[in-house]
Protein backbone atom coordinates (compact mmCIF):
# COMPACT_ATOMS: atom_id res chain seq x y z
CA UNK A 1 0.00 0.00 0.00
CA UNK A 2 1.49 3.65 -1.01
CA UNK A 3 0.70 6.94 1.16
CA UNK A 4 -1.15 8.44 -1.35
CA UNK A 5 -3.30 5.53 -1.77
CA UNK A 6 -4.66 6.12 2.12
CA UNK A 7 -6.64 9.35 1.35
CA UNK A 8 -8.40 7.31 -1.34
CA UNK A 9 -9.59 4.89 0.76
CA UNK A 10 -12.86 4.81 3.04
CA UNK A 11 -12.32 4.76 7.04
CA UNK A 12 -14.32 1.14 6.72
CA UNK A 13 -11.70 0.47 3.78
CA UNK A 14 -9.09 0.71 6.15
CA UNK A 15 -10.38 -0.85 8.88
CA UNK A 16 -10.70 -4.16 6.54
CA UNK A 17 -7.71 -4.07 5.13
CA UNK A 18 -5.57 -2.90 8.20
CA UNK A 19 -7.57 -4.40 11.06
CA UNK A 20 -9.60 -7.42 9.37
CA UNK A 21 -7.08 -8.63 7.09
CA UNK A 22 -4.24 -7.40 8.86
CA UNK A 23 -2.38 -5.44 6.05
CA UNK A 24 0.89 -4.24 6.61
CA UNK A 25 1.53 -0.52 7.11
CA UNK A 26 5.06 1.06 6.45
CA UNK A 27 6.44 3.91 7.59
CA UNK A 28 5.54 6.42 5.24
CA UNK A 29 1.83 4.74 5.40
CA UNK A 30 2.22 5.60 8.85
CA UNK A 31 3.12 8.70 8.62
CA UNK A 32 0.32 9.44 6.12
CA UNK A 33 -2.31 8.23 8.27
CA UNK A 34 -1.31 10.02 11.36
CA UNK A 35 -1.61 13.23 9.25
CA UNK A 36 -4.55 12.87 7.84
CA UNK A 37 -7.63 15.06 8.66
CA UNK A 38 -10.46 12.59 9.29
CA UNK A 39 -10.74 11.33 13.18
CA UNK A 40 -11.27 7.50 11.62
CA UNK A 41 -8.49 7.09 9.62
CA UNK A 42 -5.96 8.21 12.86
CA UNK A 43 -8.44 5.52 14.73
CA UNK A 44 -7.74 2.95 12.42
CA UNK A 45 -3.94 3.95 13.33
CA UNK A 46 -4.48 3.88 16.87
CA UNK A 47 -5.61 0.67 16.95
CA UNK A 48 -3.43 -0.59 14.50
CA UNK A 49 -0.94 0.75 17.05
CA UNK A 50 -2.14 -1.06 19.76
CA UNK A 51 -2.31 -4.58 18.11
CA UNK A 52 1.12 -4.02 17.73
CA UNK A 53 1.76 -3.57 21.37
CA UNK A 54 -0.37 -6.40 22.32
CA UNK A 55 1.45 -9.27 19.93
CA UNK A 56 4.62 -7.95 20.95
CA UNK A 57 3.60 -8.64 24.75
CA UNK A 58 2.06 -11.62 23.58
CA UNK A 59 5.22 -13.18 21.94
CA UNK A 60 7.30 -12.07 25.32
CA UNK A 61 4.45 -13.56 27.39
CA UNK A 62 4.81 -17.08 25.34
CA UNK A 63 8.42 -16.96 25.22
CA UNK A 64 8.65 -16.91 29.02
CA UNK A 65 6.34 -19.46 29.32
CA UNK A 66 8.85 -21.56 27.29
CA UNK A 67 11.78 -21.38 29.21
CA UNK A 68 12.01 -24.44 30.68
CA UNK A 69 10.86 -26.02 27.53
CA UNK A 70 14.25 -23.91 25.40
CA UNK A 71 16.84 -24.89 27.89
CA UNK A 72 15.63 -28.57 26.68
CA UNK A 73 15.54 -27.93 23.25
CA UNK A 74 18.89 -26.51 23.48
CA UNK A 75 20.58 -29.58 24.86
CA UNK A 76 18.79 -31.67 21.88
CA UNK A 77 15.94 -33.08 23.41
CA UNK A 78 13.03 -32.73 21.07
CA UNK A 79 9.90 -34.86 22.63
CA UNK A 80 9.51 -32.94 25.93
CA UNK A 81 5.72 -33.80 27.69
CA UNK A 82 4.13 -31.63 29.63
CA UNK A 83 1.67 -33.51 32.51
CA UNK A 84 -0.80 -32.30 34.78
CA UNK A 85 -4.67 -33.01 36.06
CA UNK A 86 -8.05 -31.65 37.39
CA UNK A 87 -10.22 -32.68 39.37
CA UNK A 88 -8.40 -33.44 42.44
CA UNK A 89 -10.82 -31.03 45.00
CA UNK A 90 -14.20 -32.15 43.56
CA UNK A 91 -16.63 -34.60 45.60
CA UNK A 92 -17.51 -36.43 42.82
CA UNK A 93 -16.38 -37.69 39.19
CA UNK A 94 -12.82 -39.17 38.22
CA UNK A 95 -9.40 -37.50 38.11
CA UNK A 96 -8.98 -36.87 34.49
CA UNK A 97 -5.05 -36.05 33.56
CA UNK A 98 -3.90 -34.88 29.94
CA UNK A 99 -0.30 -35.64 28.58
CA UNK A 100 1.23 -33.11 25.20
CA UNK A 101 4.40 -32.65 23.57
CA UNK A 102 3.94 -29.91 21.19
CA UNK A 103 5.96 -29.08 18.61
CA UNK A 104 8.91 -26.33 19.00
CA UNK A 105 7.79 -23.90 16.89
CA UNK A 106 4.10 -23.71 18.52
CA UNK A 107 2.71 -20.73 19.65
CA UNK A 108 -0.59 -20.68 20.47
CA UNK A 109 -1.95 -17.20 21.15
CA UNK A 110 -3.67 -16.81 24.66
CA UNK A 111 -2.64 -20.20 26.57
CA UNK A 112 -2.49 -20.33 29.95
CA UNK A 113 -3.57 -21.85 33.09
CA UNK A 114 -6.25 -23.54 31.99
CA UNK A 115 -8.05 -22.05 35.82
CA UNK A 116 -7.56 -18.49 34.18
CA UNK A 117 -9.24 -19.06 31.61
CA UNK A 118 -12.90 -19.40 30.74
CA UNK A 119 -14.71 -22.20 29.07
CA UNK A 120 -15.00 -20.78 25.85
CA UNK A 121 -11.41 -19.90 25.42
CA UNK A 122 -10.37 -23.55 26.85
CA UNK A 123 -12.36 -24.93 24.72
CA UNK A 124 -10.59 -22.99 21.39
CA UNK A 125 -7.26 -23.71 23.05
CA UNK A 126 -7.85 -27.54 23.92
CA UNK A 127 -9.18 -28.06 19.78
CA UNK A 128 -5.88 -26.08 18.76
CA UNK A 129 -3.62 -28.10 20.87
CA UNK A 130 -4.95 -31.60 19.74
CA UNK A 131 -4.64 -30.37 15.72
CA UNK A 132 -0.77 -29.32 16.30
CA UNK A 133 0.45 -31.39 18.82
CA UNK A 134 2.96 -34.17 18.17
CA UNK A 135 0.73 -36.40 20.33
CA UNK A 136 -1.59 -35.86 23.18
CA UNK A 137 -3.62 -38.43 25.40
CA UNK A 138 -6.18 -38.08 28.34
CA UNK A 139 -6.44 -40.20 30.64
CA UNK A 140 -8.15 -40.98 34.28
CA UNK A 141 -8.76 -42.38 37.67
CA UNK A 142 -11.60 -43.78 38.28
CA UNK A 143 -13.84 -42.77 41.72
CA UNK A 144 -13.19 -46.57 42.70
CA UNK A 145 -9.19 -46.09 42.57
CA UNK A 146 -9.45 -42.54 44.36
CA UNK A 147 -11.61 -44.34 47.49
CA UNK A 148 -8.91 -47.47 47.23
CA UNK A 149 -5.95 -45.43 46.91
CA UNK A 150 -6.66 -42.24 47.93
CA UNK A 151 -6.45 -38.62 45.86
CA UNK A 152 -2.96 -38.28 46.07
CA UNK A 153 -2.17 -41.60 44.10
CA UNK A 154 -5.28 -41.73 42.20
CA UNK A 155 -4.14 -38.37 40.97
CA UNK A 156 -0.40 -40.18 40.21
CA UNK A 157 -2.30 -42.74 38.03
CA UNK A 158 -4.17 -40.95 35.77
CA UNK A 159 -0.87 -38.52 34.86
CA UNK A 160 1.15 -42.12 34.22
CA UNK A 161 -1.86 -43.38 32.17
CA UNK A 162 -1.69 -40.09 30.37
CA UNK A 163 2.21 -39.97 29.70
CA UNK A 164 1.44 -44.16 28.79
CA UNK A 165 -0.69 -42.76 26.36
CA UNK A 166 1.69 -40.55 24.41
CA UNK A 167 2.01 -42.28 21.02
CA UNK A 168 5.88 -41.06 20.96
CA UNK A 169 7.61 -41.69 24.22
CA UNK A 170 9.07 -38.15 25.63
CA UNK A 171 12.52 -37.84 26.05
CA UNK A 172 11.82 -35.50 29.21
CA UNK A 173 9.14 -34.60 31.36
CA UNK A 174 7.67 -31.81 32.75
CA UNK A 175 5.37 -31.87 35.82
CA UNK A 176 2.81 -29.86 37.63
CA UNK A 177 4.81 -29.93 41.25
CA UNK A 178 5.71 -33.82 41.60
CA UNK A 179 7.93 -36.50 39.94
CA UNK A 180 5.80 -39.54 38.85
CA UNK A 181 7.81 -42.50 39.96
CA UNK A 182 9.60 -45.49 37.97
CA UNK A 183 9.57 -44.11 34.81
CA UNK A 184 12.13 -44.44 32.40
CA UNK A 185 12.94 -40.84 31.25
CA UNK A 186 13.99 -37.62 33.34
CA UNK A 187 11.75 -35.34 35.03
CA UNK A 188 11.39 -31.73 35.87
CA UNK A 189 8.60 -31.07 38.85
CA UNK A 190 7.72 -27.10 38.48
CA UNK A 191 5.61 -25.66 41.10
CA UNK A 192 2.54 -23.78 40.03
CA UNK A 193 3.72 -25.48 36.53
CA UNK A 194 0.42 -25.10 34.69
CA UNK A 195 1.17 -20.86 34.85
CA UNK A 196 4.93 -21.30 34.49
CA UNK A 197 5.19 -23.46 31.38
CA UNK A 198 3.61 -24.16 27.89
CA UNK A 199 3.48 -27.16 27.67
CA UNK A 200 2.14 -28.26 31.21
CA UNK A 201 -0.69 -25.44 30.18
CA UNK A 202 -1.48 -26.83 27.51
CA UNK A 203 -2.04 -30.57 29.45
CA UNK A 204 -4.03 -29.03 31.49
CA UNK A 205 -6.14 -27.59 29.41
CA UNK A 206 -6.82 -30.65 27.69
CA UNK A 207 -7.12 -32.63 31.29
CA UNK A 208 -9.83 -29.81 32.49
CA UNK A 209 -12.23 -29.49 29.52
CA UNK A 210 -11.95 -33.78 28.90
CA UNK A 211 -12.98 -33.53 32.57
CA UNK A 212 -16.13 -30.50 31.92
CA UNK A 213 -17.07 -32.65 29.36
CA UNK A 214 -17.21 -36.15 31.18
CA UNK A 215 -19.29 -34.26 33.56
CA UNK A 216 -21.50 -33.14 31.59
CA UNK A 217 -22.23 -36.34 30.52
CA UNK A 218 -22.88 -37.72 33.80
CA UNK A 219 -25.15 -34.91 34.38
CA UNK A 220 -27.38 -36.85 32.49
CA UNK A 221 -26.65 -40.51 33.95
CA UNK A 222 -27.68 -39.15 37.71
CA UNK A 223 -30.02 -35.98 37.03
CA UNK A 224 -30.54 -33.72 39.91
CA UNK A 225 -27.24 -32.76 41.36
CA UNK A 226 -26.38 -29.93 39.12
CA UNK A 227 -22.68 -31.86 37.76
CA UNK A 228 -22.84 -29.97 34.21
CA UNK A 229 -22.79 -26.83 36.24
CA UNK A 230 -20.47 -27.20 39.44
CA UNK A 231 -18.53 -30.77 37.86
CA UNK A 232 -18.78 -32.18 40.94
CA UNK A 233 -16.86 -29.74 43.20
CA UNK A 234 -17.89 -28.64 46.83
CA UNK A 235 -20.41 -25.45 46.15
CA UNK A 236 -23.78 -24.88 48.16
CA UNK A 237 -25.82 -26.78 45.34
CA UNK A 238 -24.01 -29.42 45.34
CA UNK A 239 -23.90 -29.92 49.24
CA UNK A 240 -27.84 -29.01 48.94
CA UNK A 241 -28.09 -31.29 46.44
CA UNK A 242 -26.50 -34.16 48.55
CA UNK A 243 -28.85 -33.60 51.65
CA UNK A 244 -31.45 -33.86 49.07
CA UNK A 245 -30.53 -37.10 46.88
CA UNK A 246 -27.99 -38.75 48.89
CA UNK A 247 -25.05 -40.08 47.40
CA UNK A 248 -24.80 -41.76 44.29
CA UNK A 249 -22.26 -43.76 42.39
CA UNK A 250 -19.94 -41.52 41.14
CA UNK A 251 -19.91 -39.68 44.66
CA UNK A 252 -16.33 -40.21 46.20
CA UNK A 253 -17.17 -42.03 49.65
CA UNK A 254 -13.31 -41.09 50.70
CA UNK A 255 -14.52 -37.79 51.48
CA UNK A 256 -16.03 -36.24 54.12
CA UNK A 257 -19.46 -34.42 53.31
CA UNK A 258 -19.97 -37.85 51.20
CA UNK A 259 -19.77 -40.18 54.14
CA UNK A 260 -22.47 -37.57 56.24
CA UNK A 261 -24.90 -37.77 53.46
CA UNK A 262 -24.64 -41.48 53.44
CA UNK A 263 -24.41 -41.84 57.35
CA UNK A 264 -21.37 -43.04 57.82
CA UNK A 265 -18.27 -41.89 60.64
CA UNK A 266 -15.60 -40.09 58.64
CA UNK A 267 -12.79 -41.77 57.38
CA UNK A 268 -9.30 -41.89 58.72
CA UNK A 269 -7.45 -39.05 57.53
CA UNK A 270 -10.31 -37.38 55.84
CA UNK A 271 -9.03 -37.07 52.37
CA UNK A 272 -11.47 -34.20 52.10
CA UNK A 273 -9.28 -31.84 54.08
CA UNK A 274 -6.49 -32.86 51.16
CA UNK A 275 -8.76 -32.11 48.42
CA UNK A 276 -9.07 -28.64 49.82
CA UNK A 277 -5.65 -28.47 50.07
CA UNK A 278 -5.24 -28.72 46.17
CA UNK A 279 -7.36 -26.67 44.70
CA UNK A 280 -4.74 -23.84 44.74
CA UNK A 281 -3.09 -26.55 42.19
CA UNK A 282 -6.16 -27.48 40.46
CA UNK A 283 -9.20 -25.78 38.70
Amino acid sequence: MRPEDLARLSVAELRARLLDRGEALGDACEAALEADPRAGAREVLRLVRKRRRENRAEGQRLRHLLRYEGELWERGLVHVAGVDEAGMAPLAGPVVAGACVLPRDYRPRGIDDSKQLDRAERERLAEDIKRNAVCWAVARAEVEEIDRLNVYWAGMLALRRAVDGLAVRPEHLLVDARKLPDLPFPQTPIVHGDALSLTIAAASILAKTARDALMAELDLVHPGYGFARHKGYPTAEHFDALGRLGACPIHRRSFAPVRVALGLEPAQGDLFALAEAAVAEDD
